[in-house]
């Protein structure tokens, strides 16, 4: 998991988090990461953020060991890159270009322990679920068209 931060074209700033099963930001060379978008929400603010302003921030925190991370860099979006397929119900590919990566202090981390991985991760052959929230009154009306929700 990540926490991504981004900024609309001016310049207000949003936090989003990130996650996935393990590994499932790939790190492609010194200079590139990827990573897939899920289904979400449907409001796109981090990745409508990045078409407008691809400059980002990733922030990167292990809970169990603790440490973290800091990515910064500028993202792209692509719906036929090759990688798609390596992640199952993914919508596009973000491509990372990596300006700076640094260690962030540890210090003030609080320590958590994994408990369960969550159900709602894309995997393939499974069959992953509906959230609940996607049913209730006020999200039915604005999830995007092919919404597993809406049919």
């Amino acid at each position: 998991m990540f926490f991504l931060a981004s900024c609309d074209q001016d310049g207000h700033p949003t936090c989003s988090y990130k996650g996935g099963d393990p590994g499932f930001v790939h790190v492609l060379d010194e200079r590139t990461v990827a990573f897939p978008n899920y289904d979400g929400n449907g409001m796109y603010l981090s990745m409508g953020n990045v078409l407008r302003h691809p400059d980002i921030g990733m922030l990167f925190i292990d809970f169990e060991s603790p440490s973290r991370v800091r990515l910064e860099g500028s993202a792209s979006i692509d719906f036929d890159d090759p990688l798609l397929p390596e992640w199952p119900e993914a919508q596009f590919v973000v491509r990372v270009d990596v300006a700076r990566v640094y260690p962030n202090c540890p210090r003030y981390i609080h320590h958590y322990t994994l408990v369960e991985r969550s159900k709602f991760v894309p995997r393939p052959s499974e069959k992953t679920p509906v959230p609940d929230w996607k049913r209730s009154n006020w999200a039915c009306d604005v999830l995007p068209a092919g919404d597993p929700a809406a049919q």
